[in-house]
């Protein structure tokens, strides 16, 4: 179904395109999401077809609160419970054991769901409005670039979706972190918004496992993701940047290379800034007249462990 895509800020269009079984853009702190009913089989197929997104990547599920997680999970252990009380609502999502009211087309089978409490006080008053729960990757075409903005979304889902609910520019920048439990330990199946700092000193020490197959089990895992259509590769010692050659950078401009060609993410050196630019730089430089990226590793710690994350998936090949 060919869609006249409109883009406003009215909650109740969205909820009402939602409730008649359509996908809607909305915004989130980390990322712009493509939003179906989690419960309607037919609604969330539209997301996979929408993103021409595989099957065996599972989705997200959004809700207002954890009375609202409560409903579509067996089970919140004490660590869960502590990580939803410091830092929900915000940019953590948490795999729990699925309620069978969870379709198993949004969990790609797996008996887990990925359960996050969104910050942004659009989407908190379009989950509020709704009786179901949403289920919402990323609002973009399967692999590239992750959506910052309401225009973002429009370029490349036009006539593919109804409504775009904008909510401005998002805030993080990067998609939220994720952590699932194996027993009573935690662990880190993708880098996001929310450091591991701040999750370690939550609920202790967690378990690294952000490497998958062709069947993850959660979102973002895959090797290749979050790529321009334009090679974007690290810059390493051999490397040779031409005239046409764009750098994405941190927060100092590297000698012998022209300032013209660099792009830094935070002059200032501040993380959180560097996050909230990194997807919006990617989409500028794919569109501009340079014909290769390379990027510099970035800080490997908070915010930059995601940030390397994001920027490694980009460059990397099957």
């Amino acid at each position: 179904m060919l869609y006249e895509t409109l883009i406003g800020d009215d909650v109740q269009m969205a909820a009402d395109w939602l409730s008649k079984g359509a996908c809607v853009g909305v915004p989130t702190e980390t990322v712009y999401g493509l939003a179906a009913n989690a419960l309607d089989v037919a609604a969330v197929l539209k997301i996979f077809e929408a993103k021409q997104r595989p099957h065996f990547d599972p989705l997200i599920v959004h809700v207002a609160d954890i009375k609202s997680a409560e409903r579509i999970t067996t089970n919140i252990p004490e660590k869960a419970r502590n990580l939803f009380s410091a830092f929900s609502p915000g940019p953590v999502t948490i795999l729990l054991p699925k309620q069978p009211i969870i379709p198993d087309l949004v969990t790609s089978g797996l008996d887990t769901v990925g359960i996050r409490i969104p910050a942004h006080p659009l989407l908190q008053e379009l989950l509020r409005s709704l009786p179901f729960p949403l289920a919402a990757p990323s609002a973009n075409p399967f692999g590239y670039i992750s959506p910052t903005t309401a225009d973002h979304v429009y370029a490349q889902l036009q006539g593919k979706i109804p409504y775009i609910l904008d909510g401005g520019a998002c805030k993080v920048g990067i998609e939220s972190t994720i952590i699932g439990f194996e027993g009573e330990n935690p662990v880190l199946y993708r880098p996001g918004g929310l450091s591991v700092e701040q999750i370690e000193a939550c609920v202790g020490p967690v378990i690294f496992h952000t490497e998958s197959g062709s069947h993850p089990a959660a979102p973002g895992m895959l090797k290749t993701h979050y790529a321009p259509r334009k090679k974007l590769r690290w810059l390493t010692n051999d490397a040779k940047p031409s005239s046409r050659t764009a750098i994405i950078g941190f927060d100092k401009y590297l000698p012998g290379i022209a300032a013209e060609n660099q792009i830094l993410l935070s002059p200032a050196g501040d993380l959180q800034e560097a996050a909230s630019r990194l997807f919006a730089v990617m989409r500028e430089l794919d569109a501009s007249a340079f014909e290769e990226i390379l990027a510099v590793p970035f800080p490997a710690h908070g915010l930059g462990l995601a940030i390397n994350d994001r920027l490694r998936r980009a460059a990397s090949e099957e």
